[in-house]
């Protein structure tokens, strides 16, 4: 590959010269590193790993390396990358380095057949891929010949192959192997953010997955890169016990202040819209950034911040790997992500090209619930994963969707969605179209591997808890926490120096005032059900609740105490129940009406909640009906107040036999037993005016949602009983 006129390191020192010209200016020097890293990707079908800092120049390395391979005649460079953001900017740094670059992904699939005429041609240098093509029927047909003449391959962002990574991504890690076995290439992989045990295993890959006609003169093994993850431009600190409104507060308080422009982190998409819309009322130039909105709206975001035409973006993880500000002045967690290795990632894309960057974590007691939820959901189950196959075993081959998977299985969405992704890489299950198929080979479940998997994230997420409470310098804690050869305490940071950045520890008094005002005015809508899952005994769509509204959702940072209070009520009425089922249900009912009180709070919220929504109603509701549950205490005292305060008719129509609908489980189950649970008719002590249904429009309220198949189930009930429409209100949308 490399002329043989010339010495080789030279040779890469030429094309790294060339490259940072184009890139950074004529008076750039490459360090002796990066070209040590040009030159050992350019040995015949060599396997490389770079760990370094964001802002170090690992996208330098790989033009330089296509560029001086292209210059051989050899075939273009092959990018694998894991978000859309990331190859739109590795496209433009391409084309300004002299590359001709172009991408395969799910938003230009128009453009698709003229990208592999330009490949036909040997016209581009530099193809970008997502992972997810392996699985386009398209893409996949074309795989073979593109891997025959390519000359390098990159990984990039590579802890996304491995399963200690903290963003692991089976999609990624299938679509690695899959390149990872041609013959000749050589390949890079690239990542900042990756500790020892994830460095192995990348390199442990790399190895393993190498093709025949092996011949670099490492016998096989991953050369790896790895520097210093310290950033001397980057002043970290932790804010510590502020209250969910007080971190509203301080944010709005801050920006006032904080250098230029940056990003603020939250763990869900609820709390990125909602704390975009507070500090727009507090008249900050912000906007939300979150997996759910679609690419254009993704791009104009990521554009208007980096030109400065937004303070702050509020933005989940989707905004996070390679997206490429090197003047980002700041970057401010509102709650801790889970590992020291994710947090990194995300305040390092601060003050890469700038003296100096604040990066803040406010972090909150709700976070390790998050945390919790997100560590679960991607492990498997030996159990589940037997169910799975299973249920596919019993289709003799053809397909299942993931509608009928969860339907037969039991399995929540999400974790089968997840688990799916696992048994694919495996090789266990594939996809055809929609459908799901077992393709045969066994799954052999790695118990000790996934059981250290969880024990690790377990301890990741203690680190981060010491790193939140302030337990020594927070530069050197997490070089410590990524394995960094050489930690030293930064003298910068706000456990060093003892000094928090504006507004310190306390949030302004108006503005702690602002953000409650504003978030308990904040309308939550509940969704309806659109249709019944298989297998119970309504089908097709559904006539259930045609809106719905709650007072809070989640973690509602505006109603922190009143829904702590809204919790142990719950349980108080909970185990009154359970202390009292041998009593007469006449008794039972009078004794548990009196268990406890709803927070007033949250009672003038439904009624502020309503005086919002009546301006959408087409007619006003004729009569308020509690939604049955097995402990109706508290939706008796929500339904009595609104009741009262809106002068209509309480009618307790509908009643619960037996136990509790299953928790955590698939539509389906829950659904069959709520069918049978929820049935028509009234206390035996109830007035016999409360026992009819007046005709027309009928409120149904509950102290809480979660599902929304309880309310579905009572809603359908009540039309089919003669309600022309059915409004769901709840004190609280829980997740």
């Amino acid at each position: 590959m490399t002329p043989t006129t010339q010495h080789p390191r030279e040779f890469a020192e030429q094309h790294m010269h060339t490259i940072l010209a184009r890139l950074a200016g004529p008076g750039a020097v490459p360090r002796a590193d990066q070209v040590d890293a040009v030159h050992a990707v350019l040995q015949p079908a060599s396997r490389v790993l770079v760990v370094q800092a964001t802002g170090w120049g690992k996208s330098a390395v790989y033009w330089a390396a296509t560029h001086a391979i292209r210059s051989t005649g050899a075939g273009p460079t092959l990018v694998v990358s894991p978000l859309l953001a990331l190859m739109r900017d590795q496209v433009s740094a391409a084309e300004r380095a002299g590359l001709k670059a172009a991408t395969v992904n799910s938003t230009n699939v128009d453009d698709w057949d003229d990208v592999f005429q330009q490949l036909d041609a040997d016209a581009i240098d530099v193809l970008l891929v997502s992972p997810e093509r392996l699985g386009n029927p398209r893409f996949a047909a074309r795989l073979g010949a593109l891997l025959a003449r390519v000359g390098l391959i990159v990984i990039d962002e590579a802890h996304c192959i491995s399963d200690w990574g903290f963003d692991f991504r089976p999609d990624y890690q299938r679509l690695a192997r899959a390149l990872l076995s041609t013959p000749t290439a050589s390949v890079l992989a690239t990542t900042a953010t990756a500790n020892e045990r994830v460095t192995q295993d990348i390199g442990a890959q790399l190895s393993a997955h190498a093709g025949g006609g092996w011949d670099a003169p490492h016998g096989g093994n991953t050369v790896t890169f790895r520097g210093t993850l310290a950033r001397t431009s980057l002043t970290l600190s932790v804010v510590p016990n502020l209250s969910p409104l007080e971190r509203y507060a301080w944010l709005a308080d801050a920006l006032a202040q904080l250098p230029g422009s940056g990003i603020v982190y939250v763990l869900t998409v609820a709390e990125a819209e909602r704390l975009t819309a507070f500090l727009r009322t507090c008249g900050h130039a912000v906007d939300a950034y979150t997996g759910q909105i679609d690419a254009d709206t993704r791009q104009k975001v990521e554009d208007r911040l980096r030109h400065n035409q937004v303070k702050a973006v509020v933005a989940t993880s989707a905004l996070g790997m390679g997206y490429d500000k090197p003047d980002l002045g700041f970057c401010v967690h509102v709650g801790s992500p889970s590992t020291p290795v994710a947090y990194y990632q995300q305040v390092g894309r601060a003050g890469r090209a700038v003296a100096h960057a604040e990066g803040v974590l406010l972090p909150s007691d709700a976070d390790e619930r998050i945390w919790d939820y997100f560590a679960t959901a991607s492990i498997p189950d030996a159990s589940t994963a037997a169910k799975v196959l299973q249920s596919l075993g019993n289709k003799d081959g053809v397909g299942r969707s993931l509608i009928e998977l969860e339907a037969d299985t039991g399995v929540r969405r999400g974790r089968l969605e997840a688990l799916l992704k696992i048994l694919a890489v495996e090789g266990v299950v594939d996809k055809d179209g929609p459908a799901w198929r077992a393709t045969g080979a066994p799954y052999v479940h790695d118990t000790a591997k996934w059981t250290a998997l969880a024990q690790v994230r377990q301890q990741e997420a203690g680190i981060m808890r010491q790193y939140a409470h302030g337990q020594g310098c927070l530069m050197a804690y997490l070089q410590t926490a990524l394995d960094d050869p050489s930690p030293a305490p930064c003298g910068r940071c706000s456990v060093c120096t003892g000094h928090l950045p504006f507004p310190g520890r306390t949030p302004s008094q108006d503005k702690l005032l602002a953000a409650r005002d504003f978030l308990r005015g904040v309308d939550v809508d509940i969704e309806p059900r659109k249709r019944w899952p298989a297998g119970v005994g309504r089908k097709g769509a559904i006539r259930g609740f045609d809106a719905g509204r709650a007072v809070a959702f989640a973690d509602d940072p505006g109603w922190v105490a009143e829904l702590m209070a809204l919790k142990t009520q719950a349980l108080k009425t909970q185990a009154f129940r359970a202390q009292s089922l041998h009593r007469s249900d006449a008794s039972r009912h009078a004794e548990v009406a009196e268990v406890g009180e709803l927070p007033l709070a949250l009672l003038e919220g439904a009624v502020a909640t309503l005086g919002r929504w009546v301006k959408n109603w087409s007619a006003r509701p004729v009569c308020v009906v509690p939604l049955p549950s097995p402990d109706m205490a508290l939706n008796r005292s929500l339904a009595a107040h609104i009741a009262r305060r809106g002068k209509l008719p309480l009618h307790e129509v509908l009643r619960w036999t037996g136990g509790a609908a299953p928790d955590d489980a698939a539509s389906t189950p829950v659904v069959a037993h709520l069918e049978a649970a929820i049935q028509w008719g009234t206390p035996a002590d109830s007035h016999e005016e409360a026992r009819n249904l007046p005709s027309g429009p009928v409120l149904l309220v509950a102290s809480h949602v979660r599902t929304r198949w309880a309310a579905t189930v009572a809603a359908a009930l009540l039309r089919e009983h003669g309600a022309s429409q059915v409004l769901l209100l709840a004190l609280h949308l829980q997740p």
